[in-house]
């Protein structure tokens, strides 16, 4: 018995010693900590139950049978984050830098089977030098296991991916189906073909970091949600965001005490919005006045700034936000900023989230780079998002709803719950001036009559009453009491139940 013990122990050192003392220096002259570090980070102190530390790869060739680390460059199992169960993997670069074997592969199906089973989160470390060459399609089938599980689980139980190190080839189509990817500045990357092959098939010269580091997927392309100047920042960051999370689609997400009063009321709301329509104004305000503890959790700040998005607290209730920012392109919705709030949308409605929707949009961003783009179908993506969501919609006009864009944001007419209008919304088809040359187009040379119907126009049409008198809007409120009438509307609909149609699935315009 004691031999055996005495192999334990010995078997579990060499595990958590991981590709040795040489490689773990090499680790953390990079600024990386290991996998082990990582988890310790992450999870609450002393909660980590770790599985499958004796897993070793079954590859004979290439003189793959001599090296066998026990765990085979993975660390997975479960803990908890601020006492709330989460499984997880960890990649460990030390371990054949960290490529993804047959058995190492199973390890990770196994932890996401398991959270599925439970109704758990899953968060993956990835740090990943890709596929195992040695193992040829063995590995390659590991992927695709992988692949399948993420399908399977998205939209039944949250998954996060933290990019730590290197994330290429098929390797990056595992976290690019999770929910949230989170990267880390100067030491992760992620794309499908690396510098070398981008320069031999395109001649194009471009640096890992340029081509896909964590600064080019959280402003160019979108990708990745935030970036990180370290790993301890990015962990801590993942810590605070599950917060806002529930464990699975079958729970409602957890509400947190609050001394923030629900009726808090904010004079300074009232002068938010410029007398000058053309004016722009910081919606951000807005969303941190009105949040709980002036606390709010956005996501892709760097991309598609013309619209905000992200988590915040109200009378202790998580909420996802979105909202038009006037200040860039005028709050217009294009191509980018329909893609990324109709993902958080879809994300919010799967996990039984409520939307609050803030809404300052002049409408479509014209041109020729948009259509030929398809801002068609991708603006059609933010509306299916809306229209199918069936959690509690909460919807404010603060300024101009104009066009299809209003129809868009979360409008009455998309099974809105509850719409509110500031005194100074304009709700039209389109703007005074513009109906005013299309309506008036004799009169385009006389300025003065111009003028004279523009104010006209407006005096009619771009306010809030027109929609008030249709019920397209439930109340003008003021401005100081957005906070308590949205914290109202909420509670009245925290036992709302709504469902689509039964179906296999729809077909959104992909």
């Amino acid at each position: 018995m004691q031999e055996i013990i005495g192999q334990l122990a010995e078997k579990r050192e060499a595990a958590r010693l991981g590709g040795g003392e040489s490689r773990i220096a090499a680790q953390h002259a990079k600024g990386k900590l290991t996998a082990r570090e990582r988890i310790e980070i992450l999870l609450d102190p002393g909660s980590f139950e770790e599985w499958d530390m004796f897993v070793e790869h079954r590859c004979a060739d290439f003189g793959m049978a001599d090296q066998k680390v026990p765990g085979d460059g993975v660390v997975t199992g479960h803990g908890t984050i601020n006492g709330r169960l989460v499984f997880l993997f960890s990649q460990d670069f030390t371990v054949f830098g960290g490529s993804l074997s047959e058995a190492h592969a199973e390890k990770i199906c196994k932890v996401m089977d398991h959270a599925m089973r439970v109704g758990a989160p899953v968060i993956g470390l990835n740090d990943s030098g890709g596929a195992r060459i040695q193992e040829g399609v063995a590995s390659l089938g590991g992927y695709a296991d992988v692949f399948q599980r993420n399908v399977l689980a998205s939209g039944v139980i949250p998954q996060l991916s933290l990019i730590m190190g290197p994330c290429a080839g098929g390797a990056v189509y595992s976290p690019a189906m999770t929910d949230f990817i989170l990267m880390v500045k100067d030491s992760s990357y992620m794309f499908v073909t690396g510098p070398e092959v981008v320069k031999t098939v395109t001649h194009e010269e471009v640096t890992a970091e340029e081509l896909g580091g964590a600064v080019t997927h959280t402003t160019r392309s979108g990708v990745a949600d935030l970036a990180f100047e370290n790993d301890v920042e990015a962990l801590m960051i993942t810590r605070r965001l599950v917060s806002y999370l529930p464990p699975s689609n079958r729970e409602k997400p957890p509400t947190i005490p609050t001394e923030d009063p629900a009726d808090r009321c904010d004079a300074s709301l009232d002068t938010l919005v410029p007398d000058n329509p053309n004016k722009p104004y910081d919606i951000k305000e807005l969303i941190f006045k009105v949040v709980d503890e002036y606390d709010f959790f956005e996501l892709q700040p760097d991309h598609a700034k013309n619209i905000v998005i992200g988590f915040g607290h109200m009378d202790g209730q998580p909420i996802g936000i979105v909202a038009n920012q006037p200040l860039v392109l005028a709050g217009c919705l294009d191509i980018k900023s329909s893609i990324k709030a109709a993902r958080f949308v879809r994300f919010c409605d799967a996990f039984n989230i409520p939307i609050v929707t803030f809404v300052d949009v002049p409408g479509f961003m014209p041109g020729t780079s948009q259509e030929y783009g398809g801002i068609i179908k991708h603006g059609a993506k933010l509306l299916y998002a809306y229209a199918e969501a069936t959690v509690p919609k909460v919807t404010v006009i603060t300024r101009k709803a104009y066009g299809g864009a209003y129809d868009v944001m979360s409008s009455k007419h998309l099974r809105g719950d509850v719409n509110f209008a500031w005194p100074s919304a304009e709700i039209a088809v389109m703007g005074p001036k513009g109906a005013v040359e299309i309506i008036f187009r004799k009169d385009i040379g006389d300025a003065q009559k111009i003028a004279e119907r523009t104010d006209e126009y407006r005096r009619k049409f771009a306010n809030p009453f027109i929609a008030g008198h249709r019920g397209f809007i439930d109340d003008v409120i003021q401005p100081r009491e957005t906070r308590k009438r949205i914290c109202r509307s909420l509670k009245v609909l925290r036992d709302k139940r709504l469902e689509n149609p039964w179906r296999k699935h729809g077909n959104m315009p992909l």
